[in-house]
């Protein structure tokens, strides 16, 4: 199944992510090489965080969400994971 993901970064999260972006980033490298990921980024303002993934659940989904570094330390504040149809 596909899902959407959809969240918010903190205010400041170009600062406040610096430490974190090394992990981030490799664990979102597994999870592409894994054939979880198909595409997740950041809106260009760094206000929201769109995502796709490929899973068997929203369980998942968000239990890779929740293990990011970047949820960890309250860089994304919030995510919203909804199942998606592909239209085209």
């Amino acid at each position: 199944m596909r899902f959407v993901l959809w969240g918010t970064y903190c205010d400041d999260a170009l600062t406040r992510r610096t430490p974190y972006r090394e992990e981030h980033l490799a664990g979102l490298q597994r999870q592409k090489e894994a054939g979880l990921l198909v595409t997740l980024g950041p809106t260009e303002d760094s206000s929201h965080v769109f995502g796709i993934y490929e899973a068997e659940s929203r369980e998942q989904v968000e239990g890779l969400l929740h293990g990011d570094v970047y949820w960890r330390h309250g860089i994304w504040t919030d995510l919203q994971v909804y199942p998606w149809i592909q239209a085209f």
